[in-house]
């Protein structure tokens, strides 16, 4: 059966953009803010707090991992940090991709990973509004695993370096979310895909789209009724049923048309709509484009 989780991340389409090695020792405080970049962050070694999006810090310990879809300023200290938070200290070049921040002469205590990647998808904003707002795992080594393994390709100039390293993001992301928590997780995909119930549901939608699905049909795979399907749907994943369905058929649709292979005829037909005109009213309706027009821009914008 299809896997809702990694169909989202493989319409995400990831890549590495950045990621540094930091030392820190003593006292030390580090801020930054970033334009909602997907942000992560693996301890290798000691202790130290993260604040993210202002909410309240947290204290990360070694073999943490961390990710933030959509980050908007962060800052890391030592867990005793600067007396003044107006304190603010500048991270040392040691060699590429390797940085030192902290106290003169005070020998390192804590090691971490922290980078940001990108999402080519233009869907982007809808498939990370699936996400939870923060994914925090602890004592995965697998996961620190793979962030060394995608530090250490980023490094090297390899042949087919970059697919790669997105084939590793992929499978970080996959492996981040599946690893959290979900029952402390913000509503969402996640959140919805831990749930027995309406699990069934998202996977039949996700490995049939094609299909007339109603509400009702829905409840019926999710074993409930009409109305405890609905507002459990709302309340777990954040969205209404056929709000979610419409939402993954249009990004279907869209992947489908930037990749040339079909007409709007096809595309419609594979994403559950009887004819290419009620197709072409509903996709413009939900993208403002037209189906041709939207995969001529596309192609358009490729080619520049």
């Amino acid at each position: 059966m299809t896997d809702p989780l990694a169909d989202i991340v493989t319409l995400l389409q990831p890549d590495a953009a950045y990621s540094k090695l930091v030392s820190a020792g003593g006292r030390w405080r580090v801020q930054r803010s970033l334009d909602g970049m997907p942000f992560y962050c693996v301890l290798l070694e000691g202790s130290c707090r993260l604040e993210m999006n202002g909410a309240a810090p947290i204290t990360l310990q070694a073999d943490d991992f961390v990710l933030v879809p959509e980050l908007h300023d962060f800052a890391t200290s030592s867990l005793e940090p600067p007396e003044s938070d107006e304190v603010i200290s500048t991270p040392v070049a040691l060699g590429p991709g390797r940085f030192h921040v902290g106290q003169e002469g005070v020998p390192s205590d804590v090691q971490f990973l922290v980078g940001h990647c990108n999402f080519g998808s233009p869907d982007a904003e809808l498939l990370l509004s699936l996400l939870p707002n923060v994914v925090l795992v602890r004592g995965e080594r697998r996961l620190s695993t793979l962030v060394k393994l995608v530090r250490e390709e980023s490094r090297e100039q390899r042949p087919a370096r970059d697919v790669v390293l997105a084939r590793l993001l992929e499978v970080l992301l996959i492996e981040a979310l599946r690893s959290t928590n979900a029952t402390a997780s913000t509503a969402g995909l996640v959140r919805g895909l831990a749930d027995p119930r309406l699990s069934v549901a998202l996977r039949q939608m996700h490995e049939s789209p094609q299909k007339p699905w109603t509400v009702v049909q829905l409840a019926t795979a999710a074993a409930l009724s009409r109305s405890a399907f609905f507002e459990r749907f709302n309340r777990i994943v954040g969205v209404a049923p056929m709000e979610y369905l419409l939402s993954w058929r249009m990004a279907l649709a869209k992947n489908m048309l930037r990749q040339k292979g079909e007409g709007v005829a096809q595309v419609a037909e594979r994403v559950g709509y009887g004819s290419a005109s009620a197709f072409s009213v509903a996709f413009t309706r939900h993208v403002g484009l037209p189906p041709t027009q939207y995969a001529s821009a596309d192609s358009g914008s490729r080619a520049a």
